[in-house]
């Protein structure tokens, strides 16, 4: 069976230096600390804000953050419509 991406969010472990800011900075908690790095634990949850990776110093953490949910949102508050337009 072929894996689905519901977002653009990729992680790295090997290049995670534990720091636990991924799972500070996220709305949704698709990060946990583990020990001594992080663990993505609901990926399917990013709305692909991009707070994880600009919070990610050694780049573990990359997401494109100009699409999804977060994009949408901000894009309805700007053009002022009610609900936010997600794929």
């Amino acid at each position: 069976m072929a894996e689905t991406r519901l977002n653009t969010l990729e992680y790295d472990p090997d290049l995670c230096n534990g720091c636990g800011m991924c799972s500070i900075v996220c709305p949704h908690r698709v990060f946990a600390r583990d020990g001594r790095t992080a663990r993505l634990v609901d990926p399917g949850s990013c709305m692909e804000c991009g707070a994880c990776a600009l919070n990610c110093e050694p780049g573990a953490i990359k997401v494109d953050s100009d699409v999804g949910c977060a994009s949408a949102m901000i894009r309805a508050a700007l053009l002022r419509r009610k609900q936010p337009v997600c794929c």
